[in-house]
């Protein structure tokens, strides 16, 4: 993709966004900023969403073949904490009960 192309996407998203707002005064830098922002995301999205070359040439329904993940992160899925592993004990009081006078 051309640098011609990149100005052109974000100068439609930043048109866009001014339409959007009504056609505010003054705003051009904080749409164009926005626009840029938007047009990253859109190409971070696709390079995000590409199938693994891995598993590229192997059919989907065939089981045993390479896995999606490194093994690096199956094997550490492990070592994070979870909700549990941060501790039982009670975080606040606990309550007292009212004794009644007699």
């Amino acid at each position: 993709m051309s640098n011609l192309d990149l100005e052109q996407r974000i100068r439609d998203h930043a048109y866009r966004l001014w339409v959007e707002e009504g056609r505010p005064e003054g705003r051009a830098e904080a749409h164009w900023e926005m626009a840029r922002e938007l047009v990253a995301i859109e190409d971070n999205q696709r390079l995000a969403t590409k199938r693994n070359p891995v598993s590229a040439g192997h059919d989907r329904n065939l089981r045993g073949s390479e896995p999606v993940e490194p093994l690096e992160a199956v094997e550490n899925q492990g070592e994070f904490p979870t909700l549990t592993d941060q501790g039982e004990e009670q975080t606040h009081p606990a309550r007292r009960r009212r004794t009644r006078k007699r």
